[in-house]
This record gives C-alpha cells, structure tokens and sequence, in this order.
C-alpha cells in the first residue's frame, strides 16, 4: 500500500456489538488489522491465546506496563485490559489500518499520543436493546450484566470525546457506515502532505518547461 495507515479506535458499551462489527470489517476488506489486546480476565468459551486476546496473569500485564510495553491499558470490571506497542506500530508503518477495541480510558490515552488517531464510538438504539443482547451472551451472571450496565452510564459522560458515533441497529449497515468514514478519513488534507507536495513539485517543474 502507498497510503500511511491510520489509528482506529472503536469503543463503545459492552453488549453494543463490537466484536462482531470488528469481525466483518476484517472479513470484508484487506486494510485493517485487529490489534489484539492483552487482558488479566479469563478466557470465554471458545476464544484462544493470541487470537481474541493475549491472557495474562496480573503479575505478567503489570511486568508488560512497567517495561513500556503497552501503548495504553486499563482496568475495565477489575481486570486489566491493554494494547501491545511493537505490533501497532509495525502495521501503521506498513500502510494498514489498525483497529483498537478499546475502553474510553484507553481511548483517552491514544488521543494523547496519536492526536490523528480516528475515534468511534458504537451503541444500540436504545438502553433496553443494550440489556436484551447482554442477556442473550449467556456468558455472565446478572451481577456482572448490571456491573457493565453502570459502567455504560459512566462512559455516557465521554461520548462527546470521540469524533463519530455509530449506532448498530443493522450490522450490515454499521459495517459500511464505519469503512466509509475510515476512508473518508483517508481523503482529509491533513493526511495528504506527501502527495500535495508531490504534485506541486511536477506543476513546478512543468511551468519550467522541464
């Protein structure tokens, strides 16, 4: 790829359906690369090491943070949550898009050191669609749901900190609303600098008679 690959973060409440729109987005276009985070909670049925997430003991992620490992990190429902450094910067740098599912608290921490970063933050239309899809997972126990649920209400208060909001009602939908902003993105002038200096270095030459 020629283009200089750009930071996604997509944040959202938990239930929303992030996962699932990572997923597609990776299915359907070559861009993108997940960064894969590591996390001190257990793993959930079906998923494996280095593929949803790198699993941690507490002892090793607090290791990952001291050595500057982590791009950003968080506790999210008292488990650790973060974004291995080497592996983002190596895919920016080959022209991919890379994709953070990350917390707002993580999000915050990517705006400080990547202002260029592009932050989404997904939802449902609705607070009781939000509670129904954490219900159908099945995963978690009623304690857990209504700990993620207040969690939702605290992150409410930063929705105004990211620079799209997405509602996924229709995944399919969702799916090419978010690649047509990303490639949007791609398109702003503050992105361009190389090319708008390549082109007005030929127009120089040009009106030389070169």
């Amino acid at each position: 790829m020629d283009r200089q690959g750009i930071l996604i973060v997509v944040s959202g409440f938990s239930g929303a359906g992030k996962g699932t729109i990572m997923k597609e987005l990776l299915r359907r276009y070559e861009q993108y690369a997940l960064s894969i985070s590591a996390t001190t909670r257990a793993p959930r049925e079906g998923e494996k090491e280095g593929r949803e997430y790198f699993f941690k003991s507490r002892e090793a992620f607090e290791q990952m943070i001291a050595d500057g490992e982590l791009i950003e990190y968080a506790c999210y429902v008292g488990n650790y949550y973060g974004t291995p450094r080497a592996y983002v910067e190596e895919k920016l740098s080959e022209g991919r898009d890379v994709i953070l599912e990350i917390e707002i608290q993580g999000a915050r921490r990517i705006r400080e050191q990547f202002p260029d970063a592009v932050l989404l933050f997904v939802t449902t239309k609705d607070i009781d669609t939000l509670r129904e899809r954490l219900d159908r997972r099945g995963t978690e126990t009623k304690e857990v749901i209504l700990q993620r649920l207040m969690r939702a209400e605290q992150e409410s208060e930063g929705m105004e900190e990211y620079d799209y909001l997405v509602v996924n009602e229709d995944l399919d939908e969702c799916v090419m609303k978010i690649h047509g902003i990303i490639e949007s993105e791609h398109q702003r002038i503050v992105r361009s600098g190389e090319l708008i200096d390549r082109v007005r270095k030929e127009l120089k030459r040009f009106s030389k008679g070169e």
